[in-house]
């Protein structure tokens, strides 16, 4: 009798919480961005300098056309400046030269996980947690490829135990920022399952003036037709974020942006469109003139795709805009022309990508971290609308987008704290009177 009451009470338990939204696959599933950082080197490019340091090095060669068509883009990029870890006024032609690869690997290892690191203890500062309740780490960078990663080095700079759960994501070249925050949302999701707190450290960190001159270099050998732009688009930065699933969320947190919807997609038939890959002295970047029209065609398909995810989830949240104009963009800022393509096809405004204008204008392209920049600076360009659609692109040709909504006020850390508690007393309730009936089970 007394293992019928429980068994009957055990049901009007889950039903009671399942009424009041308190369902671990409905309301403990939220994730969050808690923080943000973002951190470039002290040097930097001006457009208007980058003439004078070719000729600098290159005395000899910069009269030649290849070179002179790298000029003649430079002058159209819209980017003011190009922050890099190296202070160029210091160059001279003895300086042309590219370095080793054990030279390129040195280097990142030491300014480039500096530069790393300092970017996730703003980010982790943010979040209002200590280093050591991190439980992983997801980093990307397209511009080292040692072993062990470069994220092992930022983890002991960050004074990190040596049981966080690492991933590290590469060959994904500028979408970096946005697959590695998608496997940071996945990751905090499926620990929501298993009913466990996941605190997700992402790092983006690149350092593409390690190849400058290798560039150069292939530009030099690649004769009069060959257009190179990576010399005069790329710069170096890191940006990280910390994500949360809803179970690790603090009363003192409060998180800027709610996770919504993510995914990834590649474009079929543009491989060939944009590379990454060695060359003699480092990688070269190939990017082809058909990248700008093959990305922005393929923002519309993705867009379409979350949203009808958002529409058809089984959830008590409020669905998704259906229309591009209802969001925010934190667009990749890949380059003028496809900031420019995205919002005109998309039927936005330059108000609408403001925040990737701005990014783009101030330092250039620095592959993954710069959607994640885009990201943090946005907050602070007024209030905005309520949701962000992030978008970025890679070799592949490949798509990532990130659907989420602004955090706008402690309303929301309230309902989400109210949720942890009464989720925790009807859990605690139900074992309860479940150890009572296996007691009087066992009697």
């Amino acid at each position: 009798m007394i293992t019928q009451f429980h068994q009957h009470l055990n049901h009007h338990i889950l039903r009671l919480s399942s009424t009041i939204g308190m369902t671990r696959s409905s309301n403990n599933d939220g994730v969050y961005i808690t923080g943000l950082g973002h951190q470039y080197p002290e040097h930097a490019i001006r457009q208007e300098d980058f003439e004078g340091f070719l000729q600098r090095l290159y005395p000899e060669h910069v009269s030649s056309p290849a070179v002179q068509k790298l000029i003649g883009f430079n002058t159209k990029t819209q980017i003011s400046s190009r922050p890099t870890v190296f202070d160029h006024t210091k160059w001279t032609q003895k300086d042309a030269t590219p370095p080793t690869l054990g030279s390129i690997s040195h280097d990142f290892r030491t300014v480039g996980v500096t530069l790393a690191a300092s970017a996730c203890k703003k980010a982790i500062q943010e979040a209002r947690l200590e280093s050591h309740e991190i439980t992983h780490i997801v980093a990307v960078t397209c511009t080292n490829s040692d072993n062990p990663g470069y994220d092992l080095f930022v983890c002991e700079k960050l004074g990190l135990g040596p049981d966080v759960q690492r991933v590290l994501v590469q060959g994904v070249g500028c979408a970096g920022g946005l697959s590695a925050l998608r496997a940071a949302a996945d990751i905090a999701a499926a620990a929501s399952l298993k009913r466990r707190k996941a605190r997700v450290l992402v790092i983006a960190c690149e350092i593409c003036s390690l190849f400058f001159r290798a560039e150069i270099q292939n530009i030099l050998q690649g004769g009069d037709e060959t257009l190179r732009i990576a010399p005069a688009l790329f710069s170096d930065g890191a940006a990280a974020l910390v994500v949360c699933n809803e179970l690790a969320l603090a009363p003192s947190q409060a998180p800027v942006y709610q996770l919504r919807e993510w995914a990834s997609m590649v474009a079929p038939g543009t491989s060939s469109f944009m590379s990454y890959n060695f060359g003699k002295n480092g990688l070269i970047a190939t990017i082809t003139k058909d990248v700008p029209k093959a990305a922005i065609s393929a923002i519309a398909p993705i867009f379409q795709q979350l949203c009808n995810t958002s529409n058809g989830a089984i959830s008590n949240r409020v669905p998704l805009p259906q229309m591009p104009a209802d969001f925010d963009w934190a667009i990749h800022p890949g380059g003028a022309a496809i900031l420019h393509g995205a919002k005109d096809s998309l039927g936005l405004t330059n108000d609408h990508i403001r925040a990737s204008l701005d990014v783009y204008k101030r330092y250039g392209n620095s592959s993954s971290a710069s959607v994640l920049v885009v990201l943090d600076n946005m907050r602070h360009l007024g209030p905005g609308r309520d949701d962000v659609a992030a978008v970025s692109f890679g070799p592949g040709l490949t798509v990532e987008m990130c659907m989420m909504t602004r955090c706008r006020s402690s309303n929301l850390r309230m309902s989400v704290h109210r949720r942890q508690r009464a989720s925790s007393f009807w859990a605690a309730l139900q074992s309860r009177f479940s150890r009572k009936d296996a007691i009087h089970h066992r009697g």
